[in-house]
């Protein structure tokens, strides 16, 4: 993964894409916001990207989701799970979608 800033933000690409990105408007929180890029893109795939198991994805669509963090303490007792769900997002976003040159 490689990281840049887009959006005014720390944004993480995967193979040059585009994939989590911090969004820093929230007063006493931050949201991870999980994507596929900038733009809404046709997906073959009905329904969430995967299921996520952890319960930390708040899904706003199907290929978009965030997760709200409040402070350090919020970050460390939601490590291992977002680590996974992460993993998850890469995986589920590694087949072939675009966004743009990171």
């Amino acid at each position: 993964m490689s990281e840049h800033i887009k959006w005014k933000a720390p944004s993480f690409c995967f193979t040059g894409e585009d994939r989590i990105t911090f969004n820093l408007h929230g007063k006493g929180f931050f949201r991870l916001v999980f994507h596929t890029g900038a733009k809404v893109q046709e997906h073959a795939v009905k329904g969430n990207l995967f299921e996520d198991l952890t319960g930390l994805l708040e899904w706003v669509a199907a290929d978009r989701a965030i997760v709200t963090i409040t402070d350090m303490e919020d970050v460390e007792g939601k490590q291992e799970k977002l680590a996974e769900v992460v993993a998850q997002w890469i995986k589920g976003t590694a087949d072939g979608h675009t966004c743009g040159p990171c």
